[in-house]
C-alpha cells in the first residue's frame, strides 16, 4: 500500500514545477478539468507554473495550451528536456542551453551500436535516430514529434546536443545503463526515465537544477519552490525543491525521497487534490 505524506498546514509556495507523464497527464495524456482550474487558480495568485518535462519544447506545448495561462507572467515559462532547457513562451526563446559534446555524444553511439541499439537525439520538433526500431517509433508516438532517421549520424553529433536517448528493451537498457554511468562519470548524467529510455545529460543537468535556476531568475527563494513527480527523471526537482511532491503511483523510490506523497493518483486528480488543500 502506498504510503501518504501530507503537509500539516497550508504552504507557501511562489513556484510550482510539474512533471507530465504519469504526474500531470492521465494514462490517457490528458489533463483532468480539476486539475486545470486548480492550475489556474494558482497562476491566478502568481504562482509561476512551469511544464517540466524530457520531452522537447513542441511536444509540451499541446499541454501547455491546455492550461490556457501561457499568456501570463506566472505560465511563462516551461522546463524541456529533461532540464537542459528553459524556454520562455513569450519571446519563443531558450533563456537556458546546456549541452553534451560531441566526444560524449559519439561514445555514447558506438557503444551503442556495437551492442545492436540505436541511439537519437533531438530538437523542438524531431527526433534524429541512427536507425528506425520499435522504441523509436515509441518515442516519436509518446512525444508527438517528427522523426527522421540521420544516415551519418557521427558527423551529426559535432554542434552538440542537449540530450541522447537510447530506446531499447527494459533488458538492453538495464545492461547498458551501469557501463554508461562508469565510463560518464563526471561527464554526463545517465539514467532511466521509463524502462526502455536511457537518457544522457550533460553534467550537473537535471529538472531540479534548472527549476532552481529559474526561481533565481525570477527572485524566488529556494524555501517557496515546489515540485510534483513520478519517476527517476524527477528526483532531483523532488530532492532539491523546499516541497518536492511524489504522487502515490509513483516508484516507491521517489516516494521515499519526496517530502510529501499526494493521496490519489494521476488518473484521480492527485495534483488538484493536493493544491487546493494545501496551497490555494
Amino acid at each position: 500500500m502506498n504510503t501518504v505524506k501530507l503537509p500539516a498546514g497550508k504552504l507557501s509556495v511562489k513556484i510550482i514545477a510539474l512533471d507530465l507523464d504519469d504526474t500531470l497527464l492521465t494514462s490517457e495524456l490528458k489533463i483532468t478539468p480539476r486539475t486545470v482550474t486548480a492550475l489556474q487558480k494558482a497562476a491566478g495568485k502568481g504562482i509561476f507554473i512551469v511544464l517540466c518535462s524530457g520531452r522537447a519544447e513542441n511536444a509540451i506545448l499541446p499541454y501547455v495550451r491546455q492550461l490556457n495561462i501561457a499568456g501570463f507572467q506566472a505560465g511563462r515559462y516551461l522546463i524541456a528536456i529533461n532540464g537542459s532547457e528553459v524556454f520562455d513562451l513569450h519571446t519563443r526563446l531558450p533563456v537556458m542551453t546546456k549541452k553534451l559534446g560531441a566526444d560524449v555524444l559519439r561514445f555514447v553511439y558506438e557503444e551503442a551500436h556495437r551492442r545492436g541499439l540505436p541511439a537519437q537525439v533531438y530538437d523542438a520538433s524531431t527526433i534524429y535516430a541512427s536507425e528506425d526500431n520499435k522504441w523509436t517509433r515509441v518515442d516519436a508516438q509518446l512525444c508527438g514529434l517528427r522523426l527522421e532517421i540521420v544516415k551519418d549520424f557521427p558527423a551529426f553529433m559535432e554542434g552538440g546536443h542537449p540530450k541522447m536517448v537510447v530506446p531499447a528493451d527494459p533488458s538492453d537498457v538495464e545492461k547498458f545503463t551501469p557501463f554508461l554511468q562508469e565510463r560518464l562519470k563526471g561527464r554526463a548524467e545517465v539514467f532511466i526515465s521509463k524502462p526502455f529510455f536511457l537518457e544522457i545529460m550533460p553534467p550537473d543537468c537535471g529538472k531540479g537544477e534548472a527549476v532552481l535556476w529559474l526561481a533565481d531568475r525570477l527572485g524566488i527563494p529556494q524555501s517557496q519552490t515546489m515540485a510534483f513527480g513520478d519517476s527517476m527523471n524527477d528526483e532531483s526537482m523532488i530532492r532539491k525543491t523546499a516541497y518536492g511532491v511524489a504522487m502515490c503511483n509513483g516508484l516507491e523510490y521517489i516516494r521515499n525521497a519526496a517530502e510529501f506523497v499526494t493521496r490519489r493518483n494521476n488518473n484521480e486528480d492527485g495534483i488538484a487534490d493536493f493544491l487546493e488543500d494545501f496551497v490555494l
